[in-house]
């Protein structure tokens, strides 16, 4: 790479008072950051399903979340906007918008600080569960129930799960600047000119970008990382090292995608449109019934489907592998936003 050149970092210099390594799998100084084990016989999508099955109880239980928000969105929206054009008309306008107004932003409200951080912290507990059943095969080697224990490690681990907000945000923009460098359509798709040849390259590369941030969280817990920072940091450094792994396994998930995604609206529309034909008038409460089901099976299954894919690929990959440094360069020339990340590993 061109232009001006930066020191290595040295990960011995960021090490603060509190930051000695909380478990015998965690190896910051050394060349290979991590000797925890795997339980996992291979990288495959029949892997990946077998972790899904073991993991239903999360599943389910995001899916009956979404479903039950999709539900209440629509009766939230039709009383905002209902109400809204009802007041509006009979009382005065400003009371319409009022109204309107003020059903939008309870929403947004309760949207943002309860919902999706609970479905957050679902989607950690769903995390931790998958990360120690890829790494040993059993949750806590069978003493506790699934969600028991995914309650317990975002418990311990709570300010690291909100760290995690935070480091999303940095390592999308990371992994995001790095992907744009990749010439992956002339690489994977030798077929010049085509604009959907290079869509798809697009949907591969953001589906790398999606998960990337949810699997270096999966190492760290798996790796014992104290430093959400400094996981994170290794963490984009060995997805540097295994992109063009990694980026293959992506491309079976954005083609899976599309393939599941079309049968679960055939799954799920065919009965409506049955039921439709027999009793007409309730055509567009099952239609809509329908779809919402589609749409939030493609979130609470499939997707978590596809995370586990890069979960299970990156873990493999980087399995006693040791880390180049020189991504480190890389990378600060690369984007600002790892100078950022850099910076926080010190001040913890």
């Amino acid at each position: 790479m061109q232009g001006v050149r930066y020191p290595l970092l040295d990960i011995r210099n960021l090490r603060g008072p509190n930051m000695q390594p909380n478990s015998s799998y965690n190896h910051p100084d050394q060349p290979v950051r991590h000797s925890y084990p795997l339980a996992i016989s291979s990288a495959g999508f029949s892997e990946s399903i077998s972790l899904l099955i073991k993991t239903m109880p999360y599943v389910l239980i995001r899916f009956g979340i979404l479903v039950a928000v999709s539900i209440v969105s629509i009766l939230w929206f039709g009383a905002t906007f209902g109400g809204a054009g009802l007041l509006g008309h009979t009382l005065h306008p400003w009371i319409g918008y009022a109204w309107l107004f003020a059903g939008l932003g309870i929403y947004g409200w309760i949207w943002a600080t309860v919902v999706r951080y609970g479905l957050y912290l679902i989607k950690c507990g769903h995390i931790a569960v998958l990360t120690e059943l890829i790494t040993t095969g059993a949750v806590d080697n069978g003493k506790m129930r699934m969600f028991d224990y995914g309650k317990k490690i975002v418990t311990d681990r709570f300010s690291q799960v909100n760290t995690l907000f935070a480091l999303d945000v940095l390592i999308d923009g990371i992994v995001g600047a790095f992907n744009a460098t990749l010439d992956f359509v002339t690489k994977f798709l030798p077929i010049p000119g085509l604009k959907a040849l290079a869509n798809l390259a697009s949907a591969i590369l953001k589906a790398a970008t999606t998960y990337i941030d949810e699997t270096i969280f999966s190492y760290n817990l798996a790796r014992g990382e104290d430093n959400a920072w400094r996981g994170g940091r290794d963490g984009l450094l060995y997805y540097c090292q295994n992109s063009t792994e990694i980026l293959k396994t992506a491309t079976i998930c954005v083609f899976a995608d599309y393939i599941l995604t079309a049968i679960a609206w055939v799954l799920f529309l065919a009965p409506a449109g049955m039921l439709a034909m027999f009793l007409p008038f309730v055509a567009g409460w099952t239609a809509l019934v329908a779809v919402l089901f589609a749409i939030n099976f493609r979130q609470a299954v499939l997707r978590p489907l596809f995370l586990i894919m890069i979960m299970i690929k990156f873990h493999s990959c980087i399995k006693g592998q040791a880390i180049n440094e020189e991504w480190d360069e890389r990378l600060r020339a690369l984007s600002p936003k790892f100078n950022q990340l850099t910076a926080k590993i010190r001040a913890v």
